[in-house]
C-alpha cells in the first residue's frame, strides 16, 4: 500500500464560543425543558469549555429575516382578515403584530454564510498543506474533498479548483457524505490512488461547519448535546506515492467496516430551518462494535507477533469520549497506556467531525514522534461505518 503523508494543515474556527454562553442561551430559550435542571452537569460532562466556530454564536441564534407572515404572504393575510369582517384598522394592526413575530432562519439563511466560510477555510487549509509539503498548486494531480454539513453543487472540489488555480486535468473527487469518517477514508482512497500511480500527488481537504447543526428551537436532550459538542475546522494534507523530505507518516494498510441496519442511529436532516443532526442513544454501543472489529483486524494482521507488536499512538475519532473509554478498556492489556492522549486532547475543544483525525494527527506530530513508531488511525461515522489505517512514523 505504501503511501506517504505530509503534516496536515489545521485551521480552527476563529470565533471562540464558550460553553457558558451556550448554556445561558439554551437555558433562556428553554427554561421548562425536562433536562433544564441538569444542564450545568450535562455541559460539564462534555469536558469542553470552548470551541471554535467559523461564524459567531449570534449568527446561529439570530431570527430569520422574514416575520410571521413569511409562510402565507402579506396579500393573503390581508385578504383573509378582510373576508372575516375585520376593519381596515384591525387588519393593519393584526398584520403589524404578525409581521413582528420572530421566525427561525430558513435553510438558505443558515447554510449560505456557512458555505462561504467552508470555502474560505478550505482554501486556507489547502494553501497551508501545499506550503508544508513544499509544493505548488500545479503539482497536484488529484483533489479529494469532504464537507457534509454545507451541501452544495458544485461543491468544495470545484470551488478549490478555481480558488487554487489547479490544472485543468486534475482529478476531482468530492465526498460530501463521509462526515466523521472523512479523515481516515480520504487517506485510504488517496493511498489507493498513489498505489496505482506512485508519481501521483493527492491533496485532501476537509472543511466542516458543524455549528450549522445548532438549532435554537429544538428542545430535546440530544439537541442540547449537539449544541455542546461540535466545533468547526478545516484541514488539509498532501499524500504521495514516494517518500518526500517533508513526509512524516507512511500508511501501510487500510480497513473498512459497515454495520448493517444502523443507518438511522445518526443522521443529518434538512428541514425548513436548516440542518439538524439527529442522534440515537444506541449509537455509542454500535460504534463499539466497529472498535471490536478493528481490534480483530489488527490481531490477525500481526498474529505472528502477538506479544511484540502494539501501536505507539492511536489517532481515533469514534464520536465521543464514551467510546474512547471503551477503546481503552478493550485494547490488549500489554499495550502501553496513553495511546489515546492526543485524541482526548482534541476533544477538549470540540468534536470536529471529518476533520478530527487530521487535527489529532497534527497534535501527535507537534508533540514529536520517534521514527519507527507505529500509528493506528480510526474513525466511525453515521451509517454506521468505520475506516482504520495502520502505518509508521518516519
Amino acid at each position: 500500500m505504501a503511501a506517504y503523508l505530509c503534516p496536515p494543515a489545521v485551521i480552527h474556527g476563529e470565533h471562540a464560543v464558550e460553553t457558558s454562553q451556550i448554556v445561558a442561551e439554551v437555558r433562556n430559550r428553554h427554561p421548562h425543558a425536562a433536562w433544564a435542571p441538569r444542564i450545568d452537569g450535562i455541559a460539564a460532562s462534555t469536558g469542553i469549555e470552548t470551541r471554535g466556530w467559523m461564524l459567531p454564536l449570534e449568527t446561529a441564534v439570530a431570527p430569520g429575516n422574514g416575520g410571521g407572515l413569511g409562510a402565507v404572504g402579506l396579500g393573503s393575510a390581508q385578504e383573509a382578515l378582510a373576508h372575516d369582517g375585520f376593519t381596515q384598522q384591525d387588519v393593519d394592526r393584526v398584520i403589524a403584530a404578525l409581521d413582528a413575530i420572530p421566525t427561525p432562519q430558513t435553510v438558505q439563511e443558515r447554510t449560505a454564510p456557512a458555505w462561504e466560510a467552508v470555502q474560505s477555510y478550505g482554501e486556507r487549509a489547502a494553501r497551508g498543506a501545499l506550503q508544508i509539503a513544499g509544493l505548488d498548486a500545479a503539482d497536484i494531480d488529484c483533489l479529494i474533498t469532504s464537507h457534509s454539513t454545507t451541501p452544495a453543487l458544485p461543491g468544495l472540489d470545484i470551488a478549490l479548483a478555481n480558488k487554487l488555480s489547479l490544472r485543468n486535468d486534475v482529478m476531482l473527487l468530492p465526498a460530501t457524505q463521509w462526515a466523521c469518517i472523512a479523515g481516515t477514508r480520504s487517506l485510504a482512497l488517496a493511498a489507493d490512488l498513489v498505489a496505482a500511480d506512485p508519481d501521483r500527488v493527492v491533496l485532501v481537504v476537509i472543511a466542516e461547519a458543524l455549528s450549522t447543526t445548532y438549532q435554537p428551537a429544538d428542545d430535546t436532550l440530544e439537541s442540547l448535546i449537539v449544541r455542546l459538542l461540535f466545533a468547526d475546522t478545516a484541514v488539509a494534507a498532501v499524500v504521495t506515492g514516494r517518500p518526500r523530505r517533508e513526509s512524516v507518516l507512511r500508511l501501510d494498510a487500510a480497513w473498512h467496516h459497515t454495520l448493517p441496519g444502523t443507518q438511522d442511529l445518526h443522521r443529518l436532516e434538512t428541514r425548513s430551518d436548516g440542518t439538524h443532526f439527529v442522534m440515537d442513544r444506541r449509537g455509542p454501543r454500535a460504534v463499539q462494535e466497529t472498535v471490536t472489529a478493528m481490534w480483530e483486524w489488527l490481531r490477525v494482521r500481526y498474529q505472528d507477533h502477538p506479544d511484540s507488536w502494539h501501536p505507539d499512538v492511536l489517532l481515533a475519532h469514534p464520536g465521543g469520549t464514551r467510546v474512547l473509554e471503551y477503546m481503552e478498556q478493550t485494547m490488549p492489556d500489554a499495550w502501553p497506556a496513553g495511546l489515546l492522549d492526543y485524541s482526548r486532547d482534541s476533544y477538549t475543544s470540540g468534536n470536529r467531525g471529518g476533520a478530527a483525525v487530521f487535527d489529532i494527527m497534527r497534535r501527535a506530530h507537534d508533540a514529536g514522534q520517534k521514527p519507527g513508531s507505529r500509528a493506528v488511525l480510526y474513525a466511525a461515522a453515521p451509517g454506521l461505518t468505520a475506516t482504520a489505517l495502520e502505518g509508521e512514523w518516519l
